[in-house]
């Protein structure tokens, strides 16, 4: 029988296998809804929401609620934290909890309340509404500018490539799915370099044609991608030349406009 939750840790790592020592492939933010597939042990198997992921979480993380209010929170238009990190108060047992970028607020207020079933909250910053526009994708990814690189990664703490696409396109209310090879499937194809715009994904194949990579391309000559760390490179029509290497270090595939 599905079961429902919502995530209130600031993530939630989700793995391959129901095993601490299993790769982690993706992560839950605070506010984002998951279903509960199956038990196996110490672990659920779920199902995310926001982009349809599958993993396997540690039980004791789940937060479980009602159908309806799973059904409700659906339908909820929510707010997204576009802060790197910012702290929000459980005011029912009075805890502190560090949210990141792209996490949901959902039913807030305009003081900054919400609650979800029994538990009480008070997020003090402001939830600006990001349209989504080229000028306004490039100022929020240069935010991750330096984060670590983390393979399952979705924060500042540690991101890997499409997740940095899809947190930064999620704060601006732009869903898109959780690999790169799977956000290639989206948006409209760019012709050449020349005319691409700021906030195109660009994508980039390996030597069997599989896409291994996706960055946001700034203007016509740079790009902002998750290698090593979140940084700024150039870019043309052959890939990404990465000035310390003083090489090419990916292979253009295609260029897509989202917005």
């Amino acid at each position: 029988m599905i079961k429902y939750s919502i995530c209130l840790q600031t993530l939630i790592p989700v793995r391959i296998n129901p095993s601490e020592r299993a790769e982690m492939v993706t992560q839950v933010l605070f506010g984002e809804l998951f279903t509960i597939n199956e038990i196996t042990g110490n672990w659920a198997k779920i199902t995310i929401l926001f982009d349809g992921y599958n993993g396997w979480i540690d039980k004791k993380l789940v937060f479980e609620i009602s159908e309806g209010f799973f059904n409700k929170l659906k339908k909820n238009e929510t707010a997204i934290s576009h802060k790197i990190i910012s702290p929000i108060n459980n005011i029912t047992q009075n805890k502190i909890i560090p949210l990141v970028a792209g996490s949901f607020l959902p039913f807030i207020n305009e003081l900054g309340k919400f609650k979800i079933e029994n538990e009480t909250y008070h997020y003090k910053h402001k939830t600006s509404t990001y349209l989504p526009t080229g000028e306004n994708i490039a100022r929020l990814a240069k935010q991750f500018e330096n984060a670590p690189y983390l393979w399952g990664g979705r924060t500042i703490l540690g991101i890997d490539c499409s997740g940095f696409t899809q947190i930064v396109y999620k704060i601006a209310g732009i869903a898109l799915n959780r690999d790169a090879s799977k956000q290639i499937e989206q948006g409209k194809p760019v012709s050449f370099i020349e005319e691409t715009h700021s906030g195109d994904l660009a994508f980039f194949d390996n030597d069997e044609g599989q896409i291994i990579h996706v960055g946001i391309i700034l203007n016509k000559n740079k790009i902002i991608h998750a290698s090593g760390w979140v940084r700024i490179d150039s870019i043309d029509h052959q890939g990404i030349f990465n000035e310390n290497s003083n090489k090419y270090s990916h292979k253009l595939r295609v260029i897509k406009r989202i917005i």
